[in-house]
């Protein structure tokens, strides 16, 4: 899932090893190429925010669609969304919901439903079983990701569906990676009351200051050694933390994918909650199953 250059284009980024599953329609969009105006003019920004119209929102979600040939003759098919709560709720739905559903994963093994994750940081993560025609699609921020909200996911494919982990094909999507995921103590307290391997999945780097490393005499101090140092900063890796859930689920390390794009560093191609400081559109993870 290459980066691209600015465009008006509507851009759709697809994993290659779903490409070579026949029946299945995925992609995780971009910010490029739709109508909305205000995150910096024709930006496709797919959620329903406080920002934008709801009829510029509709418009570029069929746009979406149509890219993706999601469509029957010219009928976009049926998308599927959550409210989403940083959980580990997961729906299986085998038509477009009377309600809104609340949670953050969906799963079905019906055709010509087209099941999506809004995200503009978080990971999305989309799961197939080639063997069954089953699909999910999953929000792992790191309240999910402590949830363990792809691994249960498996689990949900496998109780729905009779889904077996090795006939899964994982792909995670765009998301903010360990090089700009700053995060406080209490996440990687989260994660070390849930998972053995957490101290790998962390990483602390000293805060650097131009000005006290130039002139480090004007912060000499009567205080203790340590006490006048700038704190540490503390990072997390997503992507290995919902790799790992993967592979404790069963899944097949070679047919884990990850794209090596981070939103953060990328706020041309991609919305970032992070970069973009809050005021930003979202991004849609899909994916749905063509009819034979």
């Amino acid at each position: 899932m290459p980066g691209k250059k600015l465009t008006t284009k509507l851009e759709v980024l697809t994993d290659a090893a779903l490409n070579r599953i026949p029946w299945l329609v995925h992609g995780f969009s971009t910010r490029q190429g739709g109508i909305s105006k205000p995150y910096g003019g024709h930006s496709l920004n797919l959620g329903f925010t406080k920002d934008d119209s709801r009829a510029a929102v509709e418009k570029n979600r069929t746009a979406f669609l149509n890219a993706l040939k999601a469509t029957t003759g010219k009928r976009p098919w049926p998308l599927v969304t959550l409210r989403q709560i940083h959980s580990d709720l997961i729906h299986c739905v085998a038509e477009l919901p009377k309600q809104h559903l609340v949670g953050d994963g969906l799963i079905t093994q019906t055709p010509e439903l087209v099941l999506g994750i809004q995200t503009a940081d978080c990971l999305p993560v989309i799961l197939v079983d080639s063997k069954t025609r089953a699909v999910g699609v999953f929000h792992a921020g790191w309240r999910g990701t402590v949830k363990r909200i792809v691994e249960k996911g498996v689990g949900e494919l496998r109780r729905w569906f009779g889904t077996d982990p090795r006939n899964v094909t994982a792909a995670i999507g765009p998301g903010v990676h360990s090089c700009c995921y700053e995060v406080g103590a209490e996440v990687r307290d989260a994660f070390e009351s849930q998972f053995a391997y957490a101290d790998k999945l962390f990483r602390e780097t000293k805060e650097s200051d131009e000005i006290r490393e130039k002139y480090p005499l004007l912060f000499l101090t009567a205080r203790a050694p340590g006490h006048s140092e700038l704190p540490n900063k503390l990072f997390v890796d997503l992507v290995e933390a919902n790799r790992r859930q993967l592979l404790d689920a069963g899944v097949s390390a070679r047919k884990i994918y990850a794209s090596p794009l981070c939103t953060v560093c990328r706020p041309d191609l991609l919305f970032s909650y992070r970069a973009d400081k809050g005021v930003t559109g979202r991004m849609l993870a899909v994916a749905g199953i063509r009819a034979v």
